[in-house]
């Protein structure tokens, strides 16, 4: 359901990332983890469609991000960091905007405006102002907004960045519950997140893939926070690499 090939990307001559490449199965829950400025959110942006890559491809559904676009996004669900909300629109509005955007008809939109209603727990701030709500409903909001349309492949950079302990829980069930039946990537820098709902952790370091594969095979028996300083630390000079990577 999502595929990198050779994903590389340079801002002149810094290089975001270099040679990403990885597939995703559908119905998997995905961790893309690592430090700040290890090129997660470059990473997304290209599956995405947001960012071109300078060389590789990547694809949705089989679909080209890059030259099937419109086709990919009606398979993709994306909440970034900080989503694209409207301060002054209420979430009812915001979605039926999103909804009519997509194309989806007026019988499709209002089932599909329930259905993310009752799956996101916003039903109490459907009608205030975006820009009144808290930070754990706003982000509740962006992920009816990626969800309207029903997507195959949900794509979701930092989802729990700003909410206190409660909503992170609730969020991370969300979470858990979508992973049943769509395919879910999740970029994110903490290692709680990967513990609680990750099946696979693809781990990337100064632009480059390090590991991918399960948490367990990623620890070997130690902890996720030791293994994560131990590949991950500025302090180290050097590192071997997981899976014939290089640190």
């Amino acid at each position: 359901m999502v595929e990198s090939r050779g994903l590389t990307k340079y801002y002149g001559s810094f290089v975001a990332i270099k040679d990403i490449s990885f597939t995703i199965p559908r119905g998997q829950i995905v961790a893309l983890l690592g430090p700040n400025g290890a090129g997660k959110s470059t990473t997304m942006k290209i599956l995405s469609g947001f960012l071109a890559a300078s060389e590789g491809t990547a694809s949705i559904a089989g679909l080209d991000v890059r030259t099937q676009r419109l086709e990919a996004a009606r398979h993709l669900g994306y909440l970034p960091e900080n989503g694209p909300l409207y301060d002054d629109l209420t979430p009812a509005e915001l979605l039926r905007f999103f909804g009519e955007a997509r194309g989806l008809k007026e019988k499709r939109l209002l089932a599909r405006l329930e259905a993310v209603d009752e799956l996101c727990a916003i039903h109490e701030v459907l009608e205030k102002p975006i820009g009144k709500l808290s930070r754990g409903y706003r982000q509740r909001v962006g992920l009816a907004q990626a969800l309207l349309h029903d997507p195959d492949v949900l794509i979701m950079d930092e989802p729990t960045a700003g909410l206190d302990p409660n909503q992170i829980r609730d969020f991370r069930a969300n979470i858990s519950e979508l992973g049943k039946s769509k395919t879910v990537l999740i970029s994110t820098h903490i290692l709680q997140e990967v513990e609680a709902v990750a099946e696979r952790v693809l781990l990337v370091h100064e632009g480059r893939l390090l590991f991918d594969g399960t948490p367990q095979e990623l620890t070997h028996g130690d902890s996720l926070e030791e293994t994560f300083y131990r590949l991950t630390s500025p302090r180290q000079v050097s590192a071997p690499g997981l899976n014939g990577g290089v640190a």
